[in-house]
């Protein structure tokens, strides 16, 4: 929960004051995220992760032009030198045989790096020779890339004209061949490696080859009538990757202990060479008995993690594969090491290249070019490893000792977890991050790996992109397919991560979900159904064991969604859909309002609700409608809509989305306007006369389609309607809050085509009008242009909702949250608040204690901009707000100011009838109650900074009844519970619960009157109700509904203004009604303990809740305060100055919940706070 209860600090708050420690146990309504923060997505990061050009190397040419037994001319070789070629020595066989030998070694070498290629050697070349060879791979690699490796070891250098050397036919010469032809013959893409002295000769001449070939088709674009634009344009060279022994002025090493092809034998075959290198170090004397013949009998094959031999190549493809991720520019990384297994593969075997070449002075060439690697401190892990497993070479072989794995990869993991925990919040990405992914390989280390990979995405969307781009994706879609569950939580919380940033491959694992659907969406519904750490309500089950609608919910109506995981599953076929949809019994019986939850649906299902056009005019939505609908159903395209039934799922939708449209909440209302708008029109435009008729048509008994086609249903029982009209009443019905709309104007003097223009028609009804009366006829003429529909068909419904709930998990959520860090701001505005609070409840206190012998020194007096109707005491800032019909104003009674002024929101003819402070004690929110059983809750009001913002809005009470005089709407906070009761001129009192945001309980009221008064009690769950026959009804909502009232108090005879029950374990019953006659009640007891007479014709009252004091308003212009014994203490007639005016006929008057203050409006427009003597103050 986003809400939950902080502990109370041990500094700044005395143990004595238990009142002061409940403020940080009290439980906050409409504080989680969803009411604080708007509802969108965040913005998405671009994903450079994901390869769009991703491809395969398919063809190798191996060129080898070794000419063994002859020396090139412009090379002179040391005594002894360098002599092996593929780990073969070339003068120990016959020189064709040895040639052989050669490349069929290194097409073996190449096949442990990519074994589905196709390989084509060419020993001892001529041009022709080398350009069959590659126009052929060429022509049947097509798009894909293609390996051209060049051995010159028995050619002269290249030459600085750019040109490489083959033979004749007889071997008498050398032949040249120029790259400018080879990239010709080769195309692209394609991947070249030179083996030779002076290979950094062969990349410049290339790039500069390239560069001509780009000039070239420049040309030829731009001028078609050149030459160059005649011939077969030229390959272009940009997608071409180069990767040379050494620089332009250099030579290759031939030290004999190494391999004459030393560049090709990292590249190929990097952990023999390394290991070989390894032992040619002064170090290893180190470790004794290790020898190079010993190396060659290390254990194991290099595709088996669990050997020797295996474990270095995992190892080392770990460590090149960090460098490069450390080191190299993002993009560049992706096209090099996560484009193509081969290209990946010889870039990380060229930073070895690079580091053991380096060492005797030579130094690879690549391109593109890549930064310095050689002295990454990634290079000591690996002579570690290296050193750790040689170093049991000896027993192994000798005495068959077991092999002892290497602590390379627990060990970072462990560094891994250092960073995680000890970093700060703006540092550089982890290292180790691409070690943590190869370690997920490994069943021993997984478990691990999975919850620290876990915590490292839990950081941030940036977190998240940098796993993509070092490659998690295929690693934890395969984890996918595992079958063992410890490892199901930590994959659906990095499922989770993964898919909140990057929206795209919801769309890409939806074709795989049917692959590993057993897996992960089981893996995914279990964890869910697991997880019980927010309270859902269980599902309920109707008798034909279906749905049971979710009930109405006071949530963010932009976030009324499913309720419960049980939900989902009961709704999933279509017959339980409609029967879902069917229990949405919108009647009066029920009583009550129901959210959808498959569709994201919610209705507030009062008949009689109204909502405002753009101009503030009121309509009416009601299931008149629907009924016209049923009844024409036969003779309308609507048939197409709702189906054959009336009872269809079609129609249930309909039904709802009529109620959304009511709906108190503006965005909410809005988005059934379109939908319904949208619907409507389609309709229309969809029965719109044909001038070729179906025969069968004739036969029917609807009438013809009139032109005009705004005319609207003129009774509930007569003749059916036309289709065009049926259409046309529902769009001219159904108008938004009040909230402009760009709607298209129409012609003046006539309303424009249907859904294009809204005509106000309610204004002329009266407030009690009938609650199902039809508007006044319009006309509308017949217009064929659609541009004033565009808005209805191409109305998109759009909600934020899908891409916030993203958002959280792409933010950290295992970060401890700010209100629990004791050092931040929330938390110290926190103390400061709580302080103050204790601050005014004993100083109240103290000031109550003295004695109130007057309550008449008028401390503020201001004229309202409305008639007050409901007065409200913020309960520890100098703020009270007043509530006129339809607007709220807050004043500041010490310095006598005007903090605010918003309009509430209601239609008109409706009014404000109660208002409550939420999270009084904390960060307040105001909930206003209006007499159409609308709530709505406010934040940001008396800020001189932000502006108010309506948090939520929700029908409270459905189907309020029409009264001469009504009650409005009555409500009781329990600040402790979270409970809202409400109530007013219905039969019920309706329990909210706003924790879970659903409606907890309808209690019948067993009376035939309106409820005019609720006081509750949290600690003994009673609630009491005064009503409009005079009786005071008490019930305890722990009790089933047939048996909750227990007891009935009839002794008022008259309306009960006031009923209020005392918030301790023995608290009592006061009651006054108009007649002044003022009961108190034992719970207990079946009879009044005691009654007193006060004043008649009694307009308000208030009960202080700890001064034992009662206020009254009379329509006499006075204010009478009585103490608890009913004795009078003094009146209030005039305001206080010079000239002071009689007070007007009080219309609200309300006590301070700590301090002695009384707030009077009257029906003059002023109102005003009154204490005691200031000689007391």
């Amino acid at each position: 929960m986003e809400s939950e209860m902080l502990q109370s600090p041990l500094l700044g708050l005395g143990e004595e004051d238990e009142a002061d420690l409940t403020d940080w146990n009290l439980p906050l309504a409409f504080m989680k995220k969803r009411h604080c923060e708007k509802i969108e997505g965040s913005k998405s990061l671009a994903q450079s992760w994901r390869m769009k050009d991703r491809m395969k190397t398919v063809s190798v040419a191996l060129v080898l032009c070794l000419n063994v037994g002859v020396d090139p001319p412009d090379v002179v070789k040391t005594t002894p030198c360098a002599r092996l070629e593929c780990w073969i020595d070339p003068l120990s066989m016959g020189p064709q045989k040895a040639l052989e030998t050669i490349g069929a070694n290194l097409q073996k070498q190449y096949e442990n790096w990519q074994p589905r290629a196709r390989y084509k050697q060419s020993l001892d070349p001529t041009v022709d020779e080398v350009k069959k060879l590659c126009t052929s791979l060429r022509r049947n690699a097509k798009e894909e890339r293609v390996l051209f490796h060049y051995n010159g070891h028995g050619v002269p250098r290249p030459t600085v004209n750019g040109e490489v050397w083959v033979f004749n036919k007889n071997y008498t010469q050398y032949i040249p061949l120029s790259i400018y032809d080879l990239q010709t013959w080769m195309g692209s893409p394609s991947i070249f490696v030179y083996d030779c002295s002076n290979a950094g000769l062969i990349v410049k001449s290339f790039k500069q080859f390239a560069l001509q070939r780009e000039q070239e088709l420049e040309v030829a674009a731009i001028n078609p009538n050149h030459p160059l634009a005649q011939m077969p344009l030229p390959p272009s060279m940009k997608n071409c990757i180069q990767l040379a022994a050494c620089e332009a002025h250099e030579l290759l090493p031939m030290i004999p202990d190494l391999p004459a092809d030393l560049f090709t034998s990292c590249l190929t075959t990097p952990i023999k060479i390394a290991l070989r290198w390894f032992c040619m170090q002064k170090c290893v004397s180190l470790v004794p008995g290790v020898t190079l013949d010993l190396i060659e009998k290390i254990p194991g094959r290099l595709n088996d993690r669990r050997t020797p031999l295996g474990e270095l190549n995992w190892i080392f493809t770990a460590i090149t594969d960090t460098i490069a991720w450390n080191v190299l520019p993002r993009d560049l990384f992706q096209k090099l090491f996560r484009q193509d297994l081969l290209v990946a593969s010889l870039f990380r075997n060229f930073l070895l290249a690079e580091r053991i070449m380096r060492s005797y002075n030579c130094t690879p060439v690549s391109s593109p070019r890549l930064p310095p690697t050689y002295m990454h401190a990634m290079w000591q892990a690996w002579d570690l490893a290296v050193d750790i497993c040689l170093s049991q070479l000896p027993t192994i072989i000798e005495e068959g000792t077991a092999f002892r794995h290497s602590p390379f990869f627990a060990e970072q993991l462990t560094a891994f977890q250092v960073w995680l925990t000890m970093g700060v919040e703006n540092r550089n990405p982890p290292e180790q991050l691409p070690i943590v992914l190869q370690v997920l390989l490994s069943q021993v280390h997984r478990l691990r790996a999975l919850d620290l990979l876990g915590r490292f995405l839990d950081l941030g969307p940036w977190a998240v992109s940098l796993a993509l781009s070092v490659g998690i994706f295929p690693y934890v879609l395969k984890l996918l397919q595992s079958s063992a569950r410890e490892l199901r939580p930590l994959l659906v919380f990095i499922w989770a991560k993964i898919l909140a940033v990057d929206s795209e491959l919801v769309v890409a694992l939806s074709h795989l979900v049917v692959q590993y659907e057993s897996n992960f969406c089981t893996v995914a519904l279990q964890f869910m159904e697991e997880e019980k750490n927010y309270p859902l309500p269980s599902p309920a089950a109707t008798e034909a064991g279906s749905l049971t609608p979710v009930r109405d919910s006071p949530c963010t109506p932009r976030l009324r969604s499913v309720s419960s995981y049980g939900n989902i599953r009961a709704v999933t076929t279509a017959r339980n859909l409609n029967k879902s949809l069917q229990n949405l019994s919108l009647t009066e019986e029920s009583g009550g309002a129901v959210a959808f939850s498959p569709g994201n649906l919610s209705t507030s299902s009062s008949a009689s609700s109204t909502l405002g056009s753009p101009e503030n005019e009121e309509y009416i939505l009601s299931f008149e409608t629907i009924d016209k609908m049923r009844r024409v159903s036969s003779y309308s395209s609507l048939n197409s809509l709702i189906g054959v039934s009336f009872n269809s799922v079609y129609t249930q939708i309909w039904r709802v989305l009529l109620h959304l449209a009511a709906d108190p909440y503006p965005d909410v209302s809005d988005l059934a306007m379109k939908v319904l708008n949208s619907i409507a029109y389609k309709a229309t435009v969809n029965a719109r006369p044909q001038r070729i008729l179906d025969t069968s048509s004739l036969t029917q008994s609807a009438p013809a389609s009139p032109t005009n086609k705004g005319m609207h249903i003129h009774q509930v029982g007569g003749s059916p309607p036309t289709t065009s009209t049926s259409s046309s009443s529902l769009t001219n019905d159904v108008a938004k809050q009040p909230v402009s709309r760009d709607l298209p104007s129409g012609r003046p003097g006539a309303a424009g085509p249907v859904g294009a223009q809204y005509t106000p028609h309610s204004h002329q009804f009266p407030r009690t009008r009938k609650m199902f009366d039809k508007g006044p006829e319009q006309t509308t003429d017949d217009g064929d242009d659609a541009a004033g529909h565009k808005s209805f068909i191409s109305a998109t419904v759009q909600t934020g909702f899908c891409d916030w709930s993203a958002r959280y998990f792409a933010q950290p959520v295992m970060k401890i949250p700010e209100e629990h860090d004791v050092e931040s701001q929330i938390r110290k505005e926190r103390e400061w608040r709580f302080l103050r609070n204790s601050l005014v409840r004993k100083q109240a206190q103290q000031l109550i204690q003295k004695g109130v012998t007057r309550l008449d020194d008028q401390i503020f007096l201001n004229r309202n901009p409305g008639v007050p109707s409901v007065v409200k005491f913020h309960p520890f800032t100098p703020c009270i707000a007043v509530a006129d019909k339809d607007s709220i104003c807050f004043w500041d009674w010490e310095k006598g100011e005007k903090l605010d002024y918003f309009h509430n929101g209601n239609p008109r003819y409706t009014r404000v009838t109660a208002m409550e402070y939420l999270n009084g004690q904390d960060c307040s929110l105001l909930l206003t109650a209006t007499d159409d059983g609308a709530i709505r809750v406010w934040k940001n009001f008396a800020d001189l900074e932000k502006n108010p913002e309506m948090v939520t809005a929700w029908q409270g009470l459905s189907d309020m009844l029409p009264t001469t005089r009504g009650a409005g709407m009555v409500v009781d906070w329990e600040q402790e519970t979270g409970l809202l009761m409400s109530s007013g001129d219905v039969r019920i009192v309706r329990i909210w619960d706003t924790d879970r945001e659903m409606k907890v309980q309808d209690i019948p009221t067993g009376a035939d009157s309106c409820v005019t008064s609720l006081s509750c009690d949290s600690h003994r769950s009673l609630i009491v109700a005064g009503l409009g026959d005079g009786s005071i009804r008490v019930y305890d909502r722990r009790m089933a509904l047939s048996e909750c009232r227990v007891m009935t108090y009839r002794e008022h005879t008259a309306w009960v203004v006031k009923a209020y029950l005392q918030k301790h374990p023995e608290g009592r019953i006061m009651s006054v009604s108009v007649n002044g006659d003022v009961r108190v009640f034992d719970p207990r007891m079946p009879e009044s303990v005691n009654v007193l007479q006060i004043v008649k014709g009694l307009t308000a009252l208030d009960i202080h809740p700890q001064a034992n004091l009662i206020a009254c308003g009379s329509v006499n212009q006075f204010t009478a305060i009585y103490n608890g014994s009913g004795e009078l203490i003094n009146n209030i007639k005039y305001y206080d100055g010079f000239m002071g005016q009689r007070v007007g006929a009080i219309s609200c008057l309300a006590f301070h919940p700590h301090w002695p203050h009384l707030a009077v409006g009257s029906n003059d427009y002023y109102i005003s706070v009154y204490s005691v003597e200031k000689r007391v103050r």
